[in-house]
C-alpha cells in the first residue's frame, strides 16, 4: 500500500502566493520524510479570482525536495495542449526526477478553458487519444512522421529522450464508462478522482477490470480528500471552511452542478476525514472494496492554515509507516 500527496497549489484572492512557496516546500519535505511515495499537482487555466501556480514550473521547482518520489500531474488537461510540447516537457521532467515522472492525463471539462484555446469540448476524446499515441512514439522512436486529424510531425525527433525506457507511465483519469474503458485500453493505470462515491466506484471498478482483460496496470491509484486531525470529533470542523470553498469553486466551474450539497452529504463515502484510527479504518475499507493500492491524498485546500495541513500530512504518514 502506497500513499502520495496531492499538493494544493491554489490560493484565495489576496493571498501572497510568493510568501507561501516555503510552505509548499515544507509540505513536500514533510511528505518525503514521512515515507510518502508520490507527489501530485493540479492543472487548470483561467481560474481567477482563485490564484493557481502553473503545473510544469511548479513541478520543476519542487522536484529537488521530493527526491525518490514519483511526481506527476493530477491531472494534465491533455486535449488543450499540443502533444509535442507535452512529450518534450515530460521528457525533461523525467530527466530532472531521475526517471520518476508519471504523466497523469484527463479530458478536462471547463468550457472556459476550451473556449480560450479555440477547441471544442466534443473533440476532447479524439484529441486525447491521438495525443497519447503520438507522445509514446516521440518518446521511443528516433524519427517520427505523423499525419493525424489534429496534429502533424514531419520526420522529427524530441530535443531530449526520457530516462525511463519507453517513456514515463501514462495514468488516465475518467468517470464515465467510456473514459474508464479508454484508460484500460490506452493507459498504464486508471486514476480515480476524489468526487466519486464509494458506491459508484464499486461499479466503475468492475467496468475497469473487465476492460483490462489480461492487461496488468501499474497500480490501482485513487485520489481522496483527506484530513487527519488530532481529534475525530473536531477534524471535520477544522477543514470545513476550506473544503466548502474548494467545492463551491468546482460547482461554479460546472463540475458538480451549480450548487454544492451540504458538506456532510458531500463528504459521505467520498472524503476521508477523522483521527488516525478512523482514517486508517476508512483507508482499509476503500482498499478492501476496490482493490486500490496507491492513495493520493489531498490534505490541503485554499484557506486551510498551513500548520494544520502539515500536521495532517505527518499524521497520515504515521498511518502508513
Amino acid at each position: 500500500m502506497k500513499v502520495g500527496l496531492f499538493l494544493n497549489t491554489q490560493f484565495q484572492p489576496g493571498q501572497s502566493v510568493a510568501a507561501h512557496l516555503p510552505d509548499l516546500v515544507a509540505q513536500t519535505r514533510a511528505a518525503r520524510d514521512a515515507g510518502f511515495k508520490s507527489l501530485w499537482f493540479p492543472h487548470h487555466f483561467l481560474t481567477g479570482p482563485l490564484q493557481m501556480l502553473q503545473i510544469v514550473p511548479a513541478m520543476a521547482y519542487l522536484a529537488p525536495h521530493a527526491e525518490g518520489m514519483q511526481i506527476g500531474p493530477n491531472i494534465l488537461i491533455l486535449p488543450l495542449l499540443n502533444p509535442v510540447q507535452v512529450a518534450e516537457d515530460s521528457a525533461t521532467l523525467d530527466v530532472l526526477t531521475g526517471g520518476n515522472y508519471v504523466l497523469g492525463v484527463g479530458l478536462g471539462y471547463r468550457q472556459t478553458e476550451f473556449t480560450a484555446f479555440n477547441m471544442s469540448l466534443k473533440e476532447r476524446a479524439p484529441r486525447l487519444e491521438e495525443s497519447i499515441a503520438l507522445i509514446r512514439r516521440l518518446w521511443t522512436e528516433d524519427k517520427v512522421t505523423h499525419k493525424g486529424r489534429f496534429y502533424q510531425v514531419e520526420d522529427a525527433s524530441l530535443c531530449l529522450k526520457p530516462v525511463r525506457a519507453g517513456g514515463p507511465p501514462i495514468w488516465m483519469a475518467g468517470t464515465a464508462d467510456a473514459a474508464i474503458q479508454r484508460a484500460a485500453r490506452m493507459a498504464d493505470a486508471w486514476m480515480i478522482v476524489p468526487s466519486t462515491t464509494l458506491h459508484d466506484l464499486t461499479a466503475q471498478m468492475r467496468v475497469y477490470r473487465e476492460a483490462l482483460g489480461h492487461r496488468v496496470p501499474d497500480c490501482f491509484p485513487m485520489v481522496r480528500e483527506c484530513y487527519v486531525g488530532a481529534s475525530h470529533k473536531t477534524a471535520l470542523e477544522e477543514c470545513r471552511a476550506a473544503l466548502q470553498y474548494k467545492y463551491d469553486a468546482y460547482a461554479s466551474w460546472g463540475l458538480s452542478g451549480r450548487q454544492t450539497p451540504a458538506l456532510e452529504e458531500l463528504a459521505r463515502n467520498r472524503f476521508i476525514i477523522g483521527d488516525k484510527v478512523s482514517v486508517k479504518e476508512e483507508i482499509a475499507r476503500y482498499a478492501e472494496a476496490l482493490g486500490v493500492d496507491h492513495f493520493m491524498m489531498r490534505c490541503h485546500w485554499p484557506g486551510l492554515e498551513f500548520d494544520k495541513a502539515l500536521a495532517s500530512i505527518r499524521r497520515l504518514g504515521e498511518i502508513f509507516s
